[in-house]
């Protein structure tokens, strides 16, 4: 028999289990897990922290408001997914553990992160968020995890020198791009003729203005690489022959007065050799040119001419330079020059100049002294008239022994002053002249300059100074004249180069009376590419003879047009315009002539 506490127990038993019944029947809003701030009465950081899980437990949340997922904005300090970082909740997730589903609206247990949250941290949309606000029991609170910040400001930098281990360059493949067609040679720096050494020569006043601009612009600047001459590998030296040859025009090979110019047809052959030793130290280069004019029509016209220069750099040590050079220079008078006087030649008379010279330049630190010498010789040929009789002009040839002393200092790459000191003497081989006049000679210059190079744009050197020379004989005066040099690249664009050079010098004379020549020199020229393989050239050349103590005055100008077509690295075609006109305080010593050229270059 049952008492009333047994009935009673059971009773609330039953009642227990409804209630059970009842609640699991009711379908019941999720609880929220924020932390809410004891101000405002909103939750801190909605979207940070715990929210309940179906079975009405706390758990990480996995999403943002607004719909964002946890790896969505990781640019901020405290996490990339770029970077492999994890922020929040998802960050104590193992990557292998499998994704949480996500609930349905309506469900038991749904979060309310889906909602969206306004400025005020109130949310909207959806059910009434007031329940989701309640701040969550001592318990849960007690076994939630606290609120994450995302990331620290040096978690980035810290994770990449500590857990990225660095690439083994040892092991790291190199990738090169693979080489098509064929590779581009190295430029052989062309040598140009010396100025400075003609300023102090004796006789750069004998040269026409064409043969002076002539040989200056005989080797081209550098064209595009893609059509510059490979050459041939001799040993350790690239050797670049070129061959040339033009027929044209020329309107008065004789250069005499326009009275007795006759015209012909002009065929002109060029061979030009340029080598460069490839050492690892010390160089040896050169450049030879040789070039004949045939005038079928005016025998008498026809002419050789050459130039050449090599030059030695030996490098003793870190310091100490040595240079040697020789140089040759071989033209033909003109039948109609002052200095001639033989109009009636039956051909025009050889004129050569050689020399060689050898220095050292030893450097201290910044400042380098350079000490050279130089001998030149110059000789002439007899001239034949057409009566068959003979003028001698032995009585010109000579020799110069000159030497220099260069003391620069660099102040910096692309300026280095320098002061020249120079000394030379001028030895006839016979004693008198065909007047009886000793002709020898001794000067003395100085000049002040420097080399520059303007962030590579405008390279070469400029100096400029004073020139005095005494003479044997008493009867002739000494020449106190000026002295000018410069030699000047600039690199006006990467199609167009100018190029400057001038020169100044006392030059010897057999006029009678007359000590000597003041002369000066000038060039300029501009070179374009209008293409990769098309090149025009523009120049121009100014010569001036004063002739000291002589009512005797020469003025000389040269103009020329140049256009190269490149077929390929070995195939030139050459167009040449040359127009020349001197003129002279001397009768029938003026002439004027135009030159027509079109040919084909050649680089075997």
């Amino acid at each position: 028999m049952r008492t009333a506490a047994d009935r009673r127990k059971r009773q609330n038993s039953r009642l227990a289990v409804a209630a059970l019944s009842l609640t699991l029947a009711t379908p019941a809003l999720a609880q929220r897990f924020d932390a809410t701030s004891p101000v405002t009465g909103q939750p801190d950081n909605p979207g940070i922290g715990q929210e309940a899980a179906p079975n009405g437990l706390p758990a990480l949340k996995r999403s943002i408001p607004d719909g964002l997922t946890r790896d969505s904005g990781r640019s901020s300090l405290g996490g990339d997914t770029t970077g492999g970082e994890q922020t929040g909740g998802d960050s104590l997730r193992s990557p292998l553990s499998p994704p949480i589903p996500r609930q349905t609206l309506g469900q038991p247990g749904q979060s309310q992160l889906d909602t969206r949250i306004t400025t005020g941290g109130r949310r909207t949309g959806g059910s009434s968020t007031a329940p989701a606000n309640l701040a969550p029991s001592t318990l849960l609170r007690t076994r939630a995890a606290p609120p994450r910040r995302i990331g620290s400001a040096t978690r980035r930098v810290t994770q990449s020198v500590t857990q990225v281990p660095p690439p083994a360059l040892r092991l790291s493949p190199v990738v090169q791009q693979p080489v098509v067609g064929v590779p581009n040679p190295s430029t052989v720096t062309p040598i140009r003729p010396l100025f400075p050494l003609q300023a102090i020569g004796p006789t750069l006043g004998l040269l026409t203005p064409g043969f002076i601009l002539g040989t200056d612009l005989a080797r081209a600047i550098p064209t595009d690489p893609a059509f510059a001459p490979i050459g041939y590998q001799v040993g350790t030296f690239t050797v670049l022959p070129t061959f040339a040859q033009s027929i044209g025009y020329d309107s008065n090979p004789d250069q005499t007065s326009r009275q007795i110019a006759k015209g012909s047809v002009a065929l002109r052959t060029d061979a030009t050799v340029d080598f460069r030793s490839n050492w690892s130290s010390s160089s040896l280069q050169g450049s030879l040119r040789g070039s004949y004019l045939e005038t079928p029509q005016n025998e008498a016209a026809s002419r050789p001419a050459a130039d050449g220069t090599v030059r030695l750099r030996i490098d003793a040590n870190r310091d100490l330079r040595i240079d040697a050079e020789g140089r040759f220079l071989v033209d033909t008078q003109r039948t109609s020059s002052a200095n001639l006087q033989a109009p009636a030649a039956t051909s025009r008379p050889l004129l050569a100049v050689y020399g060689g010279s050898l220095g050292a330049t030893e450097t201290f630190n910044r400042l380098s002294v350079t000490l050279r010498g130089s001998i030149d010789r110059s000789e002439f040929d007899n001239a034949r008239l057409a009566n068959g009789t003979t003028i001698n002009q032995s009585d010109r040839n000579l020799n110069q022994y000159s030497l220099q002393l260069r003391t620069a200092y660099e102040v910096n790459p692309d300026f280095s002053p320098f002061i020249d000191l120079l000394g030379d003497t001028r030895v006839y081989d016979q004693r008198f002249d065909l007047t009886g006049v000793r002709r020898d000679s001794d000067g003395i210059a100085l000049a002040f300059g420097t080399s520059i190079g303007l962030a590579r744009s405008v390279t070469g050197e400029i100096s400029a100074g004073i020139q005095h020379r005494t003479y044997v004989d008493p009867t002739l005066r000494d020449i106190n004249a000026p002295l000018l040099n410069a030699a000047l690249v600039w690199a006006a664009s990467p199609l167009t180069t100018v190029r400057l050079t001038a020169a100044t010098g006392v030059t010897e004379t057999t006029i009678p009376g007359s000590s000597g020549v003041l002369t000066e020199v000038a060039t300029l020229e501009v070179q374009h590419d209008l293409l990769r393989n098309l090149s025009i050239v523009l120049g121009g050349s100014y010569l001036r003879n004063d002739y000291q103590n002589s009512t005797i005055r020469e003025n000389g100008f040269s103009a020329t047009a140049r256009v190269d077509y490149h077929f390929t690295r070995w195939l030139t075609l050459r167009g040449t315009y040359l127009y020349q006109k001197f003129d002279s305080t001397v009768a029938g010593s003026s002439f004027q002539e135009n030159t027509f050229l079109l040919g084909l270059r050649v680089n075997p």
